[in-house]
């Protein structure tokens, strides 16, 4: 199953405006979708990510973020769920999966620094690289 939720979460992030890279994610509990995400500009804000040199802009939320927040305006609960995401974890993503009790976390691909990852661990996350 694992792999089928990343090609969802691959899917969900060609939502994204975002031109550098595209992420998207999945929340899953009792083999339901409870949230999804992906990377973007807040609710009500241009859909461009980059700026005029083309960095990112300090206020686009991660498709982690998105998730987790989504979830949160909804009746659901993260509590014991598993996050699908194309990308691992920054380490502010990583904070705010400890916080919403997600146990597990799949991902596809490395981000360029494995911060998040080692906090995700030094919690008792379960992360698992899918191939």
């Amino acid at each position: 199953m694992d792999k089928r939720y990343l090609a969802m979460a691959a899917i969900w992030a060609q939502n994204s405006y975002c031109k550098r890279r595209q992420v998207g994610a999945l929340l899953v509990k009792d083999k339901m979708i409870i949230s999804d995400g992906y990377n973007g500009t807040p609710s009500g804000f241009e859909n461009e990510c980059e700026d005029e040199n083309n960095i990112t802009k300090p206020y686009v939320l991660h498709a982690e973020a998105n998730a987790i927040t989504k979830v949160a305006r909804s009746n659901n609960s993260s509590e014991g769920a598993t996050l699908y995401v194309t990308s691992s974890p920054c380490i502010e993503c990583a904070k705010l999966i400890i916080q919403a009790g997600i146990v597990r976390v799949v991902y596809s691909d490395d981000y360029r620094v494995d911060d998040g990852i080692r906090l995700l661990k030094r919690a008792g996350i379960e992360v698992v690289r899918a191939e």
